[in-house]
């Protein structure tokens, strides 16, 4: 079989192989799965990072997750266009990765953090918050004085103190103090101010910052290293398949591991801890990438590479400039996360622009079987926008939903659940994919677009039974077992299994060769418009908290039931109506399965 060399140009030599396949698999493997260590890594304590640490309030770190969720699905078109034209994919991904590693490490720098500080008349607190998990714990602090207190809708209590017993002592007083003075054991709603001091100086500059490293080094290394998977292989290798199954097995297994190891290290013993855990990940991905680099036979280089080594432009080295360019790139980006306001409410009029650009090209320029398909294409990405919003708010009000209304085992913790969707993906994955198979071989296997109705389905069903479960078997702290977010994780990655794996394959099959590009771009544009979409339902389950705990345990569960129920008919009413449309959606796929 013929290989490429470090120039890129073919040999007849025999290519070394790893269990039956081109052995750069491996190096690719172990490359993907670090890199998702680091992002998920991240991910999973990030939400909790933003309103414990930072104490930003529940709406306000939603929506800084959603646009940066938003950012680092958009980035990719970007990234790839370049590597497509210039770079190549391996030289892409090293530039990713190095980005990706200077992000993830810079995170480790927590700053002060934002402080709370309460105002009772002429005295002011410095409110003190002890430990990450369920079992934190509110200090007001003045001097030498420290009180535990808790906060609720009522007022602020001193711990050990009765509010109604206080209240009732003297209901016209705003505050009622100790007969020693000290802390008052009782203070009402309306006498006493809060004021959160933010970390503008250094924590939350510094915090975007390596948000934006990691923006735009995924933007480089997402798309292009799964196109150097698919290098490996030669046309109509019968194992490329085998290859990208391989492949999409580390992707979920550095999920499982990042997970539980970053979310134990960060919640333990602090956020600097997991989030240095999470670069050490990246780290090692990029030190095998470069050291496997031989293993990879010259596959993904650039297009042209006499012309990227020989070229200049203003005597700098070509390629060099798309090193400065990644650097430069950080910048716009740190700036739109300072503001992501602006990404939440201009990105979903660009999506929709773009979308309605392509319907019209497709009904006015294309006629027959390739309008019919691509419109097809167009109707499921429509479709998919709506599951990926409902999917992805794993990341954010699942976690402060398991954070503030799940009851947790001593050893497990709020971020420790997103180990749930990989895990289940690592164990039930192969078996959907041998269903499919099975089915198939009997001609019942469902079409590309009753699967969509089935995620969609699966994915509101999760979230009605958390609403059930909030309704109905919450204990005495508003808390519901962990089995019931356990089941809801089952749900939404019985969903994703029926969608995602299709979702890219029907946009190769299904799209008129001469725009795939753009239809691919469409599909990542529409993913990214999926989590800002995400962040604002994520922002609807907010309640209030004070230094990054919540103040009314029971409203919050009421307003996650509420929230979730309405999501979740959503979902299965819109993947029932795509059903009853699926037979027209085959037919217009003409022929395609």
């Amino acid at each position: 079989m013929s290989t490429t060399d470090g120039g890129g140009a073919l040999s007849a030599a025999p290519r070394k192989t790893f269990l039956g396949h081109p052995r750069g698999l491996v190096v690719l493997f172990l490359t993907e799965m670090w890199e998702r260590f680091s992002y998920y890594g991240m991910r999973a304590l990030l939400v909790l990072y933003l309103t414990q640490h930072f104490l930003f309030g529940p709406r306000e770190a939603q929506g800084i997750y959603a646009a940066y969720a938003a950012l680092v699905y958009l980035m990719p078109v970007v990234g790839g266009m370049i590597a497509d034209k210039y770079l190549g994919s391996r030289k892409a991904v090293i530039i990713g990765a190095v980005l990706l590693v200077a992000g993830h490490f810079t995170m480790a720098f927590e700053g002060k953090g934002g402080r709370e500080n309460l105002t009772i008349g002429a005295t002011t607190y410095e409110l003190q918050v002890e430990g990450r998990d369920q079992n934190r714990t509110i200090f007001a602090v003045n001097g030498d004085e420290r009180t535990q207190i808790t906060i609720s809708p009522e007022g602020v209590s001193r711990v050990g103190a009765e509010p109604a017993a206080a209240m009732a002592a003297d209901v016209a007083a705003p505050a009622v103090a100790p007969a020693a003075g000290g802390f008052p054991a009782f203070t009402a709603t309306d006498g006493y101010k809060l004021e959160t001091v933010r970390d503008l100086g250094f924590g939350e500059p510094v915090l975007f910052f390596a948000l934006s490293l990691i923006i735009v080094g995924v933007g480089f290394l997402k798309a292009n290293i799964s196109t150097v998977v698919g290098a490996l292989y030669e046309e109509n290798d019968p194992r490329r398949d085998g290859g990208f199954t391989i492949f999409y097995v580390g992707i979920n297994l550095g999920s499982v591991l990042a997970t539980a190891a970053c979310s134990y290290l960060g919640m333990k013993y602090g956020w600097a801890y997991g989030f240095g855990l999470a670069g050490i990940g990246m780290l090692l991905g990029l030190i095998t990438f470069i050291l496997g680099q031989s293993w990879l036979e010259g596959r993904g280089g650039p297009p042209n590479p006499v012309a990227l080594k020989s070229r200049k432009v203003l005597g700098v080295p070509f390629e060099a400039i798309f090193w400065i360019g990644g650097l430069v790139a950080v910048f716009p980006v740190w700036l739109l996360m300072q503001r992501h306001h602006i990404i939440e409410t201009a990105l979903p009029w660009l999506a929709g622009v773009i979308f309605a650009s392509v319907v019209g090209y497709v009904v006015f320029k294309l006629r027959g079987s390739e309008r019919s398909r691509m419109l097809v294409a167009l109707a499921l990405i429509f479709f998919s926008v709506l599951f990926w919003a409902l999917f992805e708010q794993a990341g954010s009000s699942l976690t402060l939903f398991a954070d503030q209304s799940t009851a947790m085992p001593s050893w497990f913790n709020a971020p420790m659940t997103q180990m749930f969707n990989p895990g289940i993906i690592v164990i039930g994955g192969p078996i959907i994919a041998a269903l499919w198979v099975w089915l198939g071989k009997r001609n019942m296997e469902p079409s590309t677009p009753v699967k969509f109705s089935f995620a969609l389905v699966l994915v509101g069903a999760g979230f009605l039974l958390l609403t059930w479960a909030s309704a109905t078997q919450a204990n005495v702290d508003f808390r519901v077992p962990l089995i019931f977010l356990f089941l809801t994780y089952f749900l939404h990655t019985m969903g994703e299994l029926c969608l995602s794996p299709v979702g890219l394959s029907m946009i190769t099959k299904l799209s008129v060769d001469r725009v795939v590009g753009l239809m691919m771009g469409v599909w990542f544009l529409s993913s990214s418009v999926a989590h800002i979409a995400a962040g604002f339902i994520a922002q609807a389950t907010s309640t209030a908290t004070v230094a990054g705990v919540v103040t009314s345990p029971e409203l919050a569960l009421q307003t996650y039931g509420s929230i979730f129920g309405t999501i979740g008919w959503t979902g299965v009413v819109v993947g029932v109506v795509l059903l009853v449309l699926s037979p027209l959606l085959k037919k217009g796929m003409a022929g395609v399965h």
